[in-house]
């Protein structure tokens, strides 16, 4: 047998493990980073508003992404994504 076919020929635990390794690999680059997990990573400053955010309104996790989503989209429909950018560089979050 030649080296590419026992490569093809490898089996389902052997992929499920090179795949576990690759994602534990990528959250150890991300904390790293100094990201934090939420959904996806973020950046510090980003988790900083998320907590505030949090904090302020008393959201669950799933409220508060939920939420903003529907913000941002919203902003998008209304032409507001600009504005709300602006806002966001003028008060540094």
């Amino acid at each position: 047998m030649t080296e590419n076919k026992k490569r093809a020929e490898k089996s389902p635990v052997d992929k499920a493990k090179a795949n576990a390794d690759k994602q534990k690999r990528f959250r150890e680059r991300q904390k790293e980073a100094g990201k934090k997990l939420v959904r996806g990573y973020v950046t510090p400053e980003a988790k900083v508003c998320y907590d505030e955010i949090r904090d302020k309104t008393g959201w669950t996790d799933s409220e508060a992404m939920s939420n903003a989503m529907r913000l941002m989209y919203a902003a998008y429909k209304c032409g507001q994504i600009k504005l709300l950018n602006e806002w966001l560089r003028k008060n540094n979050r």
